[in-house]
């Protein structure tokens, strides 16, 4: 099955605001404790409604990262474990943060070539390829492994966080992953607009569990290290 290379779903811009939030606290651009400026200075500095912000402010609260102080304003708390979806997502700009947003190349449920990892119980699975952004800026590719012993999807089912994707369209949730992160080259099928074919870059293997022994989604990234960079926090 093959489609036509567009995107289907992207969050709300309430929720891309704040998931925008949430990266720059995790990325310590936002700091535990710091007073947020007034709400129409921080539309004005986010370039959206204060309407919007407003909503963005409600979930990041909703999501225990908001102090509010009547008569003083908006404080940041930092949460102790990851509270966005993009919690797994581990690139960032290299001054920290960014918000990641993807558009899809191709959509393709096809056997299993005998060079990947193995992984599922299937023959098939699911080939998502996409160009990964960070506040508009293209830094990486995908190429997103999903075996069809959890589900198929189509172009239809996809929203901006795939791991969302999992759990409101086939019902399970990604409980762990396991990165190896190594150099490598841009693959044969990466757009001329984002780099050269072969060119060296970043290269990350993962591996995704649900609650299951074997691993249900296998994904390669190539990401362009003078625009991004691969973070893993410990805490």
């Amino acid at each position: 099955m093959s489609s036509t290379p567009k995107y289907a779903g992207a969050l709300p811009k309430y929720i891309q605001l704040s998931e925008l939030i949430i990266r720059e606290i995790d990325a310590g651009r936002l700091m535990d404790g710091e007073r947020l400026p007034p709400e129409r200075e921080m539309a004005r500095a986010y370039g959206t409604s204060i309407g919007t912000l407003r909503k963005a402010l409600a979930d990041l609260d909703t999501k225990g990262l908001l102090r509010r102080v009547q008569g003083s304003g908006n404080y940041i708390r930092k949460a102790q474990s990851p509270a966005g979806l993009y919690a797994m997502f581990r690139l960032e700009l290299l001054d920290g943060g960014g918000l990641p947003t993807a558009d899809v190349l191709s959509l393709d449920v096809v056997e299993k070539p005998q060079d990947l990892p193995g992984f599922g119980q299937s023959a098939y699975a699911t080939r998502i390829r996409r160009t990964r952004f960070l506040n508009a800026v293209a830094i990486a590719l995908e190429e997103i492994w999903l075996d069809a012993g959890v589900g198929t999807l189509n172009l239809n089912m996809l929203s901006e966080s795939l791991y969302q994707t999992y759990l409101k369209r086939l019902h399970f949730w990604i409980t762990r992953a396991e990165d190896r992160v190594s150099i490598g080259q841009f693959p044969p099928w990466t757009p001329e607009a984002i780099a050269p074919r072969g060119a060296p870059c970043g290269y990350i293997e993962r591996f995704s569990w649900t609650e299951a022994e074997a691993p249900v989604e296998f994904s390669r990234t190539w990401f362009d290290p003078a625009r991004a960079v691969y973070v893993q926090r410990l805490k």
